[in-house]
């Protein structure tokens, strides 16, 4: 693991998101709260929370954080649902990791909940949309 003993604590910020594109039956399933599995979003959202606080034991070499807080919003689209992650800490390295672990097991859990209705779901774009607060400063992911 890097060496992070002599830096700063500070406040340090990360946005990531993603998508699942998927058929218009398994999309009005999740829509209409009739997919077989449940209630799919609020299945995501808390996997994908689960997810970020245990990035250090999924990813080697990642620190392991204790979280301020994580967040993760679903939003359906016209062909699928985007995932979009936040995470927030006090601490001398980043959350980058955590908030794209979070997208990740989210849109995984939506792909396992859904797939009897679609099993050619397609995730991806999954990216730091932004990061702020450390020695590096702010980052944004360009457009």
């Amino acid at each position: 693991m890097v060496d992070v003993g002599g830096k700063a604590e500070t406040t340090r910020v990360a946005v990531a998101s993603g998508r699942i594109a998927m058929n218009a039956a398994a999309l009005a399933a999740i829509r209409d709260g009739t997919n077989p599995k449940g209630d799919v979003l609020a299945t995501a959202r808390i996997a994908g929370i689960m997810a970020a606080k245990k990035t250090a034991e999924l990813i080697p070499l990642c620190h392991p954080l204790g979280l301020d807080s994580v967040s993760l919003d679903l939003a359906l689209e016209a062909s699928g649902v985007r995932a979009t992650a936040t995470a927030r800490i006090t601490a001398r390295t980043g959350v980058e990791m955590e908030a794209m672990t979070a997208v990740s097991v989210a849109l995984l859990t939506i792909y396992d909940m859904a797939k009897a209705v679609d099993k050619a779901m397609v995730i991806g774009e999954i990216r730091l949309a932004e990061k702020r607060g450390g020695k590096s400063g702010d980052w944004f992911a360009p457009a």
